[in-house]
């Protein structure tokens, strides 16, 4: 049942979140939003509220906000289309996803089909300044913004949360396991032992240590050790080690001595006010990392092999759900963050793509032929189809090779 539940709570609530943003910004300015929908594919449950018709739908893979748009046509075309009916509403994603999914919009004989609503819940016109395109830049660039400023709010709420609820995790500096012929071993240290000081300054995580070997590969630290009630001073030397930058994804060389803390994690209680700054700090720590992997895949300092998909995130949802609330409110920060990253690229059937496409027209002076939008957003289909060709294939690839062992 974990293996259900987890993975589609996180799904469903970084996608929720994000079409949300896309929904209340539709509202604030004015925007005609027939639909939302969270899922693509077959509706399990579907209800109208106002004027506005509420999905759950049988793909939860992401979701969409349907508006009001003069460019229907195109994104029928594009994403499987020939279902508008005529006369029927045009209509057009919040993320510019389109016409993703059966709608039944037009249909007409709905069951709640309303003489006095606007298409496709009635025989109403929707009046031209409803459309998406009839909207200032400023307002349109809103509701392409608001989804991953959604995400990213929701990332730094639930990072505050965690801080404020569970306070400030850390791994005592104790070590649980050596490796032999390591610096670690040579200098005698064992299993047990608490370091207290590195060359004087006195350390109390796992972390601090860390922090203060990386940097010292070839010289000889004095390391302050309590064991078995007494002190002790041991001399370790950290090897020079290749290292990836997990922020940057460049190569470096790093300081190792070869030892393991032990894996129990304890945790400071924190005023709230620090639990914000902490929380800003995760946030924004998540974020830059994204970041350096989004280049290093660019400049190529990054392998492709490490992107996951669907499996991979479910796997982590049910790997996290198991380690308790705080890992699973933890991941679901860390994907809301990566939502929020990814969709500002500038590829068009994304936020960052439409974006984009909205200030070149907006620099322009006109909006550009209905055969350029179609080419542009066929390019950014492409792109969006090959990177899940791409993320799938790693996701098999690692599950065939975890059950084979």
């Amino acid at each position: 049942m974990l293996a259900w539940i987890a993975p589609i709570i996180v799904f469903g609530l970084v996608v929720f979140v994000h079409e949300l943003g896309h929904f209340l910004a539709a509202k604030l300015t004015g925007v005609y939003a027939p639909r939302f929908s969270i899922g693509f594919g077959p509706s399990l449950f579907k209800k109208r509220w106002g004027e506005t018709e509420y999905v759950v739908a049988a793909l939860p893979l992401g979701g969409y906000v349907r508006m009001a748009s003069r460019e229907d046509e195109t994104m029928a075309l594009i994403e499987g289309g020939g279902e508008r009916a005529p006369g029927e509403l045009p209509t057009t994603g919040g993320n510019a996803a389109g016409r993703a999914v059966e709608d039944h919009a037009g249909e007409p004989h709905r069951g709640d089909w309303d003489p006095n609503a606007m298409y496709p819940f009635g025989p109403r016109p929707v009046p031209e300044h409803r459309w998406f395109e009839s909207k200032p830049l400023p307002a349109r660039l809103l509701i392409l913004i608001a989804g991953v400023t959604m995400n990213a709010v929701l990332a730094l709420l639930v990072s505050i949360g965690v801080y404020a609820s569970y306070g400030r995790p850390y791994l005592p500096a104790v070590v649980d396991s050596v490796v032999a012929g390591r610096p670690a071993a040579y200098a005698g240290l064992v299993r047990g032992d608490s370091i207290v000081a590195v060359s004087g300054t006195p350390v109390r995580t796992w972390n601090e240590v860390v922090e203060r070997i990386r940097p010292a590969a070839g010289k000889t630290l004095v390391l302050e050790v309590a064991r078995r009630g007494a002190r002790e001073r041991v001399e370790v030397r950290p090897e020079a080690t290749p290292s990836r930058n997990p922020t940057t994804g460049a190569q470096e060389v790093i300081g190792q001595i070869g030892a393991a803390p032990r894996d129990r994690v304890l945790s400071d209680p924190v005023p709230f006010g620090e639990a914000v700054r902490l929380g800003a700090t995760a946030t924004v720590t998540m974020a830059t990392g994204v970041v350096g992997v989004v280049r290093g895949l660019f400049t190529g300092s990054v392998s492709t092999s490490n992107l996951g998909g669907p499996i991979a995130i479910a796997q982590s949802s049910v790997a996290a759900a198991r380690n308790g609330p705080q890992a699973l409110l933890s991941l679901i920060a860390f994907l809301s963050i990566n939502v929020a990253i990814l969709n500002l690229l500038p590829i068009p059937v994304l936020d960052g793509g439409q974006i984009l496409l909205n200030v070149l027209e907006a620099a322009k002076g006109s909006a550009f032929s209905t055969r350029t939008r179609e080419y542009i957003l066929r390019t950014g289909l492409l792109a969006i189809g090959l990177l899940f060709v791409l993320v799938m294939f790693n996701d098999l690839r690692a599950l065939v090779t975890r059950l084979l062992g």
